[in-house]
Order: C-alpha cells, then sequence, then structure tokens
C-alpha cells in the first residue's frame, strides 16, 4: 500500500480547510482539492492563484462574491439529497465565500493557462447519467465533466453508489497520453452514508498497471477521507452493504485537449459485455436535477 496516497479525513486541514489538497502536497502538477467548513454566519476570503476553481456545496447553502459578481448557491443539505448549483472561480482572483446557516464547501480546482469569466453553474443544467448495471450501477452528476461546463483544465463529476454496490468497475486508468487515453491526475474525496448505529464505511482499490507506476492502495474508507490516483489501475469502489457511498472526482492533467480518455484493464474489461442484459439498479437515480426556474429560462 501507498499510505501518502490515503490520506484520512482531517489529516490534511489547515485553517478553515477540512481537507486542503495542493499539487505541491500531493506531489504532482496540476489537481486540487479544499474543503472549507464555515460556521453559521461564517465568511471566508481567499485568491484563486494560478488556479480555476469551482465551489460545489456539500452541506448548505453559501454566496459567493468573485471578479464583482455575486452568486447565491441554494446548495442542499447533503450529497445524498440532491443535486446542487455551482460557481466557477477563475485563477488571479480574489474571491469570498458567506454562509448564514454554515456549511461545507469543496473548492475543485486546477493550475490553468486560461483565464474564464467567474459564472453561476445551476443545478437543473447538471447532466445526472447512470453508469453500469447489476451490481456495477452507480449515479454520475456531472457538473463539470469535459462538454458539459466550460474550464480551462478542470474536470470534476460526484458519482453516487447504492449499498452493495461496485463502482469505478472495471478497473480503468488515464496515465498515458496517447490516441484514446488522456493523461489526468486525479483526487477521489468520499462521503459514506451513516447507519442506525454509526458512520458507514467503504474500500477504494489503486494498483500499478505497467512499469514506473507504484500507485498501490487497498483502503478502507470513511467520510473525509481523500485518495490521490497519480497513476494506475483503479477501481473497485467499493460501497460496503448498508451504506451508500458518494464520492467527488477531481481531475486535470497536461494535455492541450481537456477530456476524459479512459482505458479499462484488459483482465476485467470483459465485464462491461455483461451489462447488456442485467438491469440498472432499480435504486437509481437517488434523486435527478430539477427543472430549471423561470428566471433561468429566460436567461
Amino acid at each position: 500500500m501507498s499510505p501518502t496516497l490515503h490520506r484520512p479525513a482531517g489529516s490534511t486541514a489547515t485553517g478553515p480547510y477540512r481537507t486542503h489538497v495542493d499539487p505541491e502536497s500531493a506531489g504532482w502538477g496540476y489537481s486540487a482539492l479544499r474543503v472549507l467548513e464555515l460556521p453559521p454566519g461564517g465568511r471566508h476570503s481567499f485568491d484563486t492563484g494560478d488556479s480555476e476553481w469551482v465551489l460545489l456545496p456539500l452541506s448548505g447553502g453559501c454566496t459567493v462574491e468573485c471578479d464583482g459578481g455575486t452568486f447565491r448557491l441554494a446548495g442542499r443539505t447533503g450529497v445524498f439529497a440532491g443535486v446542487t448549483d455551482f460557481a466557477y472561480l477563475p485563477r488571479d482572483a480574489r474571491a469570498a465565500v458567506a454562509s448564514e446557516g454554515g456549511g461545507r464547501f469543496a473548492l475543485a480546482g486546477a493550475r490553468c493557462e486560461r483565464r474564464l469569466p467567474a459564472r453561476y453553474g445551476p443545478a437543473s443544467g447538471v447532466p445526472v447519467e447512470l453508469r453500469g448495471a447489476g451490481q456495477a450501477s452507480r449515479q454520475v452528476n456531472n457538473f463539470c465533466a469535459a462538454g458539459v461546463f466550460e474550464a480551462d483544465r478542470l474536470i470534476a463529476v460526484e458519482v453516487l453508489t447504492p449499498a452493495g454496490n461496485w463502482s469505478s468497475f472495471p478497473p480503468h486508468k488515464h496515465d498515458t497520453e496517447r490516441e484514446g487515453e488522456s493523461r489526468l491526475e486525479e483526487i477521489y474525496y468520499f462521503e459514506l452514508a451513516d447507519g442506525p448505529a454509526g458512520p458507514g464505511v467503504g474500500y477504494q482499490r489503486v494498483y500499478p498497471s505497467g512499469p514506473g507506476h507504484r500507485s498501490d492502495v487497498l483502503a478502507e474508507v470513511r467520510s473525509g477521507d481523500v485518495v490521490l490516483i497519480p497513476d494506475g489501475w483503479h477501481g473497485p469502489s467499493m460501497a460496503a452493504p448498508g451504506y451508500d457511498m458518494y464520492y467527488l472526482n477531481v481531475m486535470a492533467g497536461p494535455a492541450p485537449e481537456r477530456a476524459w480518455l479512459i482505458c479499462d484493464d484488459p483482465a476485467h474489461a470483459w465485464v462491461r459485455g455483461t451489462w447488456s442484459d442485467q438491469p440498472v439498479d432499480p435504486r437509481l437515480p437517488l434523486y435527478t436535477a430539477p427543472a430549471a426556474d423561470a428566471a433561468e429560462a429566460d436567461a
């Protein structure tokens, strides 16, 4: 196991951030993640620096100020409750986040070159996708996927896996720049639903994909844990029976094209061929994106 790739909840905490992973601490070039915790009435200001960021409410709502604009995010009560709206914050900017009721807010980031405008992402515009079938069924909220929401390098999605299912399966990789595969550094941030007797639990596997790649993780993960994936086959992400699993994927890499192109482990790729004969787990979707309101429809 590579202990530095599994970072338990609180182990990267600094200041108001319960989670703080930047390229320097990860040992790579682009991807970053912060989880900001604000008390009721709390406010936090920061510089975006050389990175673009998406501020995504995990629980609670907030107001975001950036580049002279103000974005009011309704947010949600939790990651298992619904799709959320979000805000895009460009590089070389000053931003401020304030929350009347308090909450937790993910900042998914990527070092980038282009400076795009700050803007609001409505919950109604988030495509909710169902992937896999049977016990490999999962839900993907493609809020900042390539081709869905414009960014320079950042790709970020949410994945929800019902209790007892496996996601990120078959194991796949994106560590080599070539035809049909992009090189992307990836961060997994986990939350597990609680059970009647306490916190939930899940498991994450990462293993080497070739010479020079040493990523090797088999970790028990709990809410707030992070797993870093610089290279290697990754999957499955296992939701233990009784505990739904959520993870936020943050990805970025050096390629000029912003794309998520993966390669399945040939030893397990055959599993995809079995899905055509299986229904999607009937528990999915856990929720869908809300309809656009009148203001959005007129925009």
